[in-house]
């Protein structure tokens, strides 16, 4: 089975950094696109930042260009989100997903994805 494990959140103040974890069971990297997403109270799930390792491209959105940078570890089967200059409208519960046959132009938008993970609370005060 499939299995995503979100970790890494927090309370930062704006400016700060976090980094997310997604740690992956059941799937090696280089065969899934991997996404990261963010659903903050009372808004729609929102993709951040999403990556295919074995193709090499990466997604951000534009909110977050710049300041965010996502990674794999195929050797730990874990897909990385650094964040930094945080700010206090990135707080949200952050999610990890995954699919096999997402086409780059569907990269972004959550309902294509199969896998999903717990999420992970990351909070910004300013």
């Amino acid at each position: 089975d499939v299995q995503l494990q979100a970790s890494g959140g927090g309370l930062v103040q704006a400016g700060g950094s976090l980094r997310l974890s997604c740690a992956a069971s059941g799937l090696a990297l280089d065969e899934y696109v991997i996404g990261w997403f963010r659903q903050a109270p009372g808004q729609q799930r929102e993709g951040v930042s999403c990556m295919h390792i074995s193709g090499g491209r990466t997604y951000y959105a534009d909110s977050v260009k710049g300041r965010f940078t996502i990674s794999g570890d195929k050797a730990k089967n874990v897909v990385y989100l650094q964040m930094t200059s945080l700010k206090p409208e990135d707080s949200a519960v952050y999610y990890c997903a995954a699919d096999s046959s997402i086409i780059y132009t569907s990269i972004s938008q959550s309902v294509h994805y199969d896998f999903w993970g717990q999420g992970t609370l990351v909070t910004v005060s300013s």
